[in-house]
Protein backbone atom coordinates (compact mmCIF):
# COMPACT_ATOMS: atom_id res chain seq x y z
CA UNK A 1 0.00 0.00 0.00
CA UNK A 2 2.88 2.35 0.80
CA UNK A 3 4.40 2.22 -2.68
CA UNK A 4 1.01 2.34 -4.39
CA UNK A 5 -0.05 5.42 -2.44
CA UNK A 6 3.27 7.13 -3.17
CA UNK A 7 2.94 6.44 -6.89
CA UNK A 8 -0.65 7.72 -6.84
CA UNK A 9 0.42 10.97 -5.14
CA UNK A 10 3.21 11.53 -7.67
CA UNK A 11 0.84 10.82 -10.56
CA UNK A 12 -1.76 13.28 -9.23
CA UNK A 13 0.90 15.96 -8.76
CA UNK A 14 2.30 15.45 -12.27
CA UNK A 15 -1.17 15.61 -13.85
CA UNK A 16 -2.02 18.84 -12.01
CA UNK A 17 1.27 20.48 -13.03
CA UNK A 18 0.83 19.39 -16.63
CA UNK A 19 -2.73 20.70 -16.85
CA UNK A 20 -1.72 23.97 -15.21
CA UNK A 21 1.30 24.66 -17.39
CA UNK A 22 0.45 23.14 -20.77
CA UNK A 23 1.60 24.18 -23.31
CA UNK A 24 5.07 24.63 -21.85
CA UNK A 25 6.17 27.13 -24.50
CA UNK A 26 4.88 30.11 -26.46
CA UNK A 27 3.00 28.89 -29.56
CA UNK A 28 3.36 30.21 -33.08
CA UNK A 29 1.44 33.42 -33.69
CA UNK A 30 -1.63 32.17 -35.56
CA UNK A 31 -2.03 35.13 -37.93
CA UNK A 32 -2.20 34.40 -41.66
CA UNK A 33 -2.89 36.42 -44.79
CA UNK A 34 -6.12 35.69 -46.63
CA UNK A 35 -5.61 34.07 -50.02
CA UNK A 36 -8.68 35.30 -51.88
CA UNK A 37 -8.80 38.93 -50.70
CA UNK A 38 -7.00 41.59 -48.67
CA UNK A 39 -7.10 40.88 -44.96
CA UNK A 40 -5.81 38.83 -42.07
CA UNK A 41 -7.16 35.72 -40.39
CA UNK A 42 -6.76 35.48 -36.62
CA UNK A 43 -6.63 31.93 -35.22
CA UNK A 44 -6.58 30.49 -31.71
CA UNK A 45 -3.59 32.43 -30.35
CA UNK A 46 -3.01 35.46 -32.55
CA UNK A 47 -2.01 39.08 -32.11
CA UNK A 48 -0.85 42.06 -34.15
CA UNK A 49 0.54 45.26 -32.64
CA UNK A 50 1.70 48.67 -33.77
CA UNK A 51 5.41 49.39 -34.02
CA UNK A 52 4.94 52.52 -31.91
CA UNK A 53 2.33 54.48 -29.99
CA UNK A 54 -0.16 57.04 -31.25
CA UNK A 55 0.77 60.35 -29.58
CA UNK A 56 -1.38 61.98 -26.91
CA UNK A 57 -2.07 65.67 -26.39
CA UNK A 58 -1.90 67.42 -23.03
CA UNK A 59 -5.61 68.16 -22.72
CA UNK A 60 -7.40 67.06 -19.56
CA UNK A 61 -10.74 66.86 -21.39
CA UNK A 62 -12.09 63.70 -23.03
CA UNK A 63 -10.72 63.57 -26.56
CA UNK A 64 -12.69 62.86 -29.68
CA UNK A 65 -11.82 59.52 -31.20
CA UNK A 66 -13.29 57.14 -33.76
CA UNK A 67 -12.48 53.59 -34.82
CA UNK A 68 -13.73 51.81 -37.93
CA UNK A 69 -13.34 48.07 -38.52
CA UNK A 70 -14.47 45.77 -41.30
CA UNK A 71 -14.43 42.27 -39.84
CA UNK A 72 -16.14 38.92 -39.36
CA UNK A 73 -15.94 36.79 -36.23
CA UNK A 74 -15.09 33.11 -36.61
CA UNK A 75 -18.08 32.19 -34.45
CA UNK A 76 -20.81 34.22 -32.77
CA UNK A 77 -20.40 32.26 -29.54
CA UNK A 78 -16.75 33.24 -29.02
CA UNK A 79 -15.19 35.79 -26.70
CA UNK A 80 -12.02 37.80 -27.20
CA UNK A 81 -10.53 41.28 -27.46
CA UNK A 82 -10.68 42.61 -31.01
CA UNK A 83 -8.79 45.85 -30.50
CA UNK A 84 -7.17 47.86 -27.73
CA UNK A 85 -5.42 51.22 -27.55
CA UNK A 86 -3.06 50.73 -24.64
CA UNK A 87 -0.90 53.06 -22.56
CA UNK A 88 1.41 51.22 -20.10
CA UNK A 89 0.73 51.67 -16.37
CA UNK A 90 -2.68 53.17 -17.06
CA UNK A 91 -6.17 51.64 -17.10
CA UNK A 92 -7.30 50.37 -20.46
CA UNK A 93 -7.79 53.45 -22.64
CA UNK A 94 -10.08 51.86 -25.19
CA UNK A 95 -10.98 48.23 -25.73
CA UNK A 96 -13.42 46.64 -28.19
CA UNK A 97 -14.25 43.07 -27.30
CA UNK A 98 -16.47 40.31 -28.67
CA UNK A 99 -18.66 38.88 -25.93
CA UNK A 100 -20.56 36.03 -27.59
CA UNK A 101 -22.69 37.85 -30.17
CA UNK A 102 -22.33 41.27 -28.55
CA UNK A 103 -19.75 44.04 -28.77
CA UNK A 104 -18.34 45.11 -25.40
CA UNK A 105 -16.72 48.54 -25.06
CA UNK A 106 -14.37 49.36 -22.20
CA UNK A 107 -12.65 52.57 -21.21
CA UNK A 108 -10.82 51.72 -17.99
CA UNK A 109 -10.93 48.81 -15.56
CA UNK A 110 -13.97 50.05 -13.67
CA UNK A 111 -17.16 48.22 -14.71
CA UNK A 112 -18.96 51.54 -14.78
CA UNK A 113 -16.87 52.43 -17.82
CA UNK A 114 -18.20 49.74 -20.14
CA UNK A 115 -21.33 48.91 -22.08
CA UNK A 116 -22.61 46.33 -24.58
CA UNK A 117 -24.13 46.51 -28.04
CA UNK A 118 -26.27 43.49 -28.85
CA UNK A 119 -26.12 41.24 -31.92
CA UNK A 120 -23.09 42.75 -33.63
CA UNK A 121 -21.36 39.43 -34.39
CA UNK A 122 -23.60 37.11 -36.38
CA UNK A 123 -22.64 33.73 -37.91
CA UNK A 124 -21.18 34.08 -41.39
CA UNK A 125 -22.01 37.79 -41.67
CA UNK A 126 -19.36 40.52 -41.99
CA UNK A 127 -19.81 43.76 -40.07
CA UNK A 128 -18.56 47.29 -40.58
CA UNK A 129 -18.30 48.61 -37.02
CA UNK A 130 -17.83 52.29 -36.22
CA UNK A 131 -17.28 53.56 -32.69
CA UNK A 132 -17.12 57.33 -32.38
CA UNK A 133 -16.81 59.32 -29.18
CA UNK A 134 -16.71 62.95 -28.14
CA UNK A 135 -17.75 65.32 -25.36
CA UNK A 136 -21.40 64.29 -25.70
CA UNK A 137 -20.82 60.56 -25.33
CA UNK A 138 -20.17 57.52 -27.51
CA UNK A 139 -22.10 56.13 -30.46
CA UNK A 140 -21.81 52.70 -32.09
CA UNK A 141 -22.79 52.06 -35.71
CA UNK A 142 -22.94 48.76 -37.56
CA UNK A 143 -23.07 48.82 -41.36
CA UNK A 144 -23.72 52.56 -41.27
CA UNK A 145 -26.77 52.29 -38.96
CA UNK A 146 -26.77 53.67 -35.42
CA UNK A 147 -27.30 50.88 -32.86
CA UNK A 148 -26.64 52.59 -29.55
CA UNK A 149 -25.62 55.91 -28.01
CA UNK A 150 -24.38 56.20 -24.42
CA UNK A 151 -24.15 59.78 -23.20
CA UNK A 152 -22.35 58.97 -19.96
CA UNK A 153 -19.62 56.91 -21.66
CA UNK A 154 -16.55 58.87 -22.70
CA UNK A 155 -13.05 57.81 -23.57
CA UNK A 156 -10.11 58.78 -21.41
CA UNK A 157 -8.19 62.01 -22.17
CA UNK A 158 -5.68 59.92 -24.16
CA UNK A 159 -8.38 57.92 -25.94
CA UNK A 160 -6.85 58.00 -29.40
CA UNK A 161 -3.34 57.51 -28.06
CA UNK A 162 -1.24 54.55 -27.08
CA UNK A 163 -0.08 51.36 -28.68
CA UNK A 164 -2.54 49.57 -30.91
CA UNK A 165 -3.08 45.89 -30.08
CA UNK A 166 -5.25 43.92 -32.51
CA UNK A 167 -6.66 40.46 -31.83
CA UNK A 168 -5.77 40.21 -28.15
CA UNK A 169 -5.59 41.98 -24.80
CA UNK A 170 -2.31 43.67 -23.78
CA UNK A 171 -2.52 42.45 -20.16
CA UNK A 172 -3.83 38.88 -20.13
CA UNK A 173 -4.36 36.47 -23.01
CA UNK A 174 -7.81 37.06 -24.51
CA UNK A 175 -7.40 36.17 -28.21
CA UNK A 176 -10.09 36.89 -30.77
CA UNK A 177 -10.72 34.61 -33.77
CA UNK A 178 -11.95 35.90 -37.09
CA UNK A 179 -11.06 37.90 -40.20
CA UNK A 180 -10.12 41.58 -40.35
CA UNK A 181 -10.27 43.34 -43.72
CA UNK A 182 -9.82 47.00 -42.82
CA UNK A 183 -9.09 49.26 -39.86
CA UNK A 184 -9.09 53.06 -39.53
CA UNK A 185 -8.50 55.34 -36.54
CA UNK A 186 -9.49 59.01 -36.41
CA UNK A 187 -8.52 61.61 -33.83
CA UNK A 188 -11.98 63.16 -34.13
CA UNK A 189 -15.66 62.41 -33.75
CA UNK A 190 -17.42 61.27 -36.93
CA UNK A 191 -20.91 62.58 -37.72
CA UNK A 192 -23.59 60.12 -38.80
CA UNK A 193 -23.38 61.19 -42.46
CA UNK A 194 -19.64 60.53 -42.58
CA UNK A 195 -20.13 57.12 -40.96
CA UNK A 196 -22.63 56.12 -43.64
CA UNK A 197 -20.37 57.42 -46.44
CA UNK A 198 -17.40 55.51 -45.08
CA UNK A 199 -19.46 52.32 -44.82
CA UNK A 200 -20.59 52.61 -48.44
CA UNK A 201 -17.02 53.22 -49.57
CA UNK A 202 -15.74 50.19 -47.67
CA UNK A 203 -18.66 48.01 -48.84
CA UNK A 204 -18.20 48.82 -52.53
CA UNK A 205 -14.45 49.18 -52.84
CA UNK A 206 -12.88 47.87 -49.65
CA UNK A 207 -11.17 51.23 -49.18
CA UNK A 208 -12.12 54.64 -47.76
CA UNK A 209 -13.07 57.58 -49.93
CA UNK A 210 -10.33 59.34 -51.88
CA UNK A 211 -10.67 62.48 -49.76
CA UNK A 212 -9.45 60.79 -46.59
CA UNK A 213 -10.42 62.49 -43.35
CA UNK A 214 -7.87 65.06 -42.24
CA UNK A 215 -7.86 63.65 -38.71
CA UNK A 216 -7.18 60.10 -39.82
CA UNK A 217 -4.33 58.79 -37.66
CA UNK A 218 -4.20 55.22 -38.90
CA UNK A 219 -5.42 53.38 -41.99
CA UNK A 220 -4.66 49.69 -42.46
CA UNK A 221 -5.96 48.04 -45.64
CA UNK A 222 -4.16 44.70 -45.19
CA UNK A 223 -3.34 44.66 -48.88
CA UNK A 224 0.25 43.48 -48.52
CA UNK A 225 -0.83 39.83 -48.86
CA UNK A 226 2.52 38.66 -47.40
CA UNK A 227 5.21 39.56 -44.90
CA UNK A 228 5.17 40.60 -41.25
CA UNK A 229 4.29 44.30 -41.65
CA UNK A 230 0.92 45.99 -42.27
CA UNK A 231 1.56 49.53 -43.50
CA UNK A 232 -0.18 52.62 -42.25
CA UNK A 233 -1.62 54.31 -45.36
CA UNK A 234 -2.73 57.43 -43.49
CA UNK A 235 0.74 58.69 -42.65
CA UNK A 236 4.30 57.36 -42.42
CA UNK A 237 5.16 55.23 -39.42
CA UNK A 238 3.03 53.39 -36.87
CA UNK A 239 2.81 50.28 -39.00
CA UNK A 240 1.42 47.05 -37.59
CA UNK A 241 3.81 44.21 -36.84
CA UNK A 242 2.95 40.50 -36.96
CA UNK A 243 5.21 38.67 -34.48
CA UNK A 244 6.31 35.16 -35.38
CA UNK A 245 5.59 33.95 -31.83
CA UNK A 246 2.46 34.68 -29.83
CA UNK A 247 2.99 36.80 -26.73
CA UNK A 248 1.09 39.22 -24.51
CA UNK A 249 2.35 42.80 -24.65
CA UNK A 250 2.44 43.63 -20.92
CA UNK A 251 1.34 40.45 -19.17
CA UNK A 252 0.04 40.81 -15.62
CA UNK A 253 1.83 38.80 -12.93
CA UNK A 254 -0.46 37.46 -10.17
CA UNK A 255 -3.44 39.64 -10.99
CA UNK A 256 -5.50 40.50 -7.85
CA UNK A 257 -8.69 38.49 -7.49
CA UNK A 258 -10.86 41.62 -7.32
CA UNK A 259 -9.63 42.60 -10.80
CA UNK A 260 -10.19 39.09 -12.16
CA UNK A 261 -13.78 38.93 -10.93
CA UNK A 262 -16.39 38.93 -13.67
CA UNK A 263 -20.10 38.24 -13.80
CA UNK A 264 -19.99 35.59 -16.50
CA UNK A 265 -20.49 31.86 -16.93
CA UNK A 266 -16.91 31.41 -18.14
CA UNK A 267 -15.64 32.90 -14.87
CA UNK A 268 -17.84 30.53 -12.84
CA UNK A 269 -16.69 27.53 -14.91
CA UNK A 270 -13.08 28.49 -14.32
CA UNK A 271 -13.63 28.59 -10.56
CA UNK A 272 -15.35 25.22 -10.54
CA UNK A 273 -12.58 23.61 -12.61
CA UNK A 274 -9.90 24.98 -10.30
CA UNK A 275 -11.68 23.66 -7.20
CA UNK A 276 -12.39 20.21 -8.65
CA UNK A 277 -8.88 19.93 -10.10
CA UNK A 278 -7.22 20.07 -6.67
CA UNK A 279 -9.63 17.74 -4.85
CA UNK A 280 -7.56 14.63 -5.80
CA UNK A 281 -4.41 16.30 -4.42
CA UNK A 282 -6.08 16.92 -1.06
CA UNK A 283 -7.53 13.41 -0.94
CA UNK A 284 -4.36 11.51 -1.86
CA UNK A 285 -1.80 13.56 0.02
CA UNK A 286 -3.86 13.69 3.20
CA UNK A 287 -3.97 9.88 3.09
CA UNK A 288 -0.22 9.77 2.49
CA UNK A 289 0.64 12.14 5.36
CA UNK A 290 -1.67 10.34 7.81
CA UNK A 291 -0.93 6.72 6.86
CA UNK A 292 2.71 6.86 5.73
CA UNK A 293 4.19 9.88 7.48
CA UNK A 294 1.78 9.49 10.44
CA UNK A 295 1.90 13.22 11.12
CA UNK A 296 -0.63 14.76 13.48
CA UNK A 297 -0.88 17.84 11.29
CA UNK A 298 -1.77 16.02 8.08
CA UNK A 299 -4.65 18.37 7.31
CA UNK A 300 -2.54 21.52 7.69
CA UNK A 301 0.41 20.06 5.77
CA UNK A 302 -1.84 18.95 2.92
CA UNK A 303 -3.62 22.31 2.59
CA UNK A 304 -0.29 24.17 2.70
CA UNK A 305 1.06 21.83 0.03
CA UNK A 306 -1.95 22.54 -2.18
CA UNK A 307 -1.42 26.27 -1.79
CA UNK A 308 2.31 25.92 -2.54
CA UNK A 309 1.64 23.88 -5.69
CA UNK A 310 -0.93 26.45 -6.82
CA UNK A 311 1.49 29.33 -6.19
CA UNK A 312 4.19 27.55 -8.18
CA UNK A 313 1.82 27.12 -11.11
CA UNK A 314 0.67 30.75 -11.01
CA UNK A 315 4.24 32.07 -10.88
CA UNK A 316 5.26 29.92 -13.86
CA UNK A 317 2.11 30.92 -15.73
CA UNK A 318 3.35 34.49 -15.54
CA UNK A 319 5.95 33.48 -18.15
CA UNK A 320 3.51 31.58 -20.40
CA UNK A 321 1.50 33.79 -22.80
CA UNK A 322 -1.34 31.26 -23.15
CA UNK A 323 -2.04 31.09 -19.41
CA UNK A 324 -3.31 33.69 -16.92
CA UNK A 325 -1.39 34.42 -13.72
CA UNK A 326 -3.82 35.44 -10.98
CA UNK A 327 -4.63 35.13 -7.29
CA UNK A 328 -8.16 33.77 -7.79
CA UNK A 329 -6.67 30.38 -8.62
CA UNK A 330 -4.63 30.43 -5.40
CA UNK A 331 -7.86 30.70 -3.41
CA UNK A 332 -9.88 28.17 -5.41
CA UNK A 333 -7.05 25.61 -5.66
CA UNK A 334 -6.40 25.76 -1.92
CA UNK A 335 -10.12 25.43 -1.25
CA UNK A 336 -10.26 22.42 -3.56
CA UNK A 337 -7.37 20.85 -1.63
CA UNK A 338 -9.30 21.31 1.63
CA UNK A 339 -12.41 19.69 0.10
CA UNK A 340 -10.24 16.72 -0.89
CA UNK A 341 -9.09 16.43 2.75
CA UNK A 342 -12.69 16.48 3.96
CA UNK A 343 -13.67 13.82 1.43
CA UNK A 344 -10.76 11.61 2.52
CA UNK A 345 -11.81 11.79 6.18
CA UNK A 346 -15.42 11.07 5.21
CA UNK A 347 -14.31 8.03 3.19
CA UNK A 348 -11.81 6.73 5.76
CA UNK A 349 -14.46 6.79 8.48
CA UNK A 350 -16.42 4.19 6.50
CA UNK A 351 -13.52 1.84 5.66
CA UNK A 352 -12.46 -1.09 7.84
CA UNK A 353 -9.39 -0.32 9.96
CA UNK A 354 -7.22 -3.04 8.37
CA UNK A 355 -7.58 -1.31 4.96
CA UNK A 356 -6.01 1.86 6.31
CA UNK A 357 -2.72 0.32 7.46
CA UNK A 358 0.42 0.66 5.30
CA UNK A 359 1.12 -3.07 5.46
CA UNK A 360 -1.96 -3.78 3.39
Amino acid sequence: MKSSLSILCIAVLCIILSLGLWPFHAPRNDVTWLKDRDGLRFGNYATVMSTGAFPADQSSQPRSCSVEMCLQAARAGNEGTVLTLYVPKQPVVLSLRQSLGDLELRSGKDRRHRFYVNNVFRPGRPAFVTVTSGAQGTAVYVNGALLRTVRAFQFAPVACAGRLIVGDSPLQQDPWSGQLWGLAIYASELPAQAVLQHYRAWAHGGKPQADAHQYMAGLYLFDERAGAIVHNHARPGLDLSIPSTYYVQDKIFLEPFWDEFAVSWSYVKGILKNIVGFVPLGFCFCAYFELIWKTRRAVLVTVVLGGAVSLTIEVLQGFLPTRDSGTTDLITNTFGTWIGVVLYHAASARLPLHLLTPEN
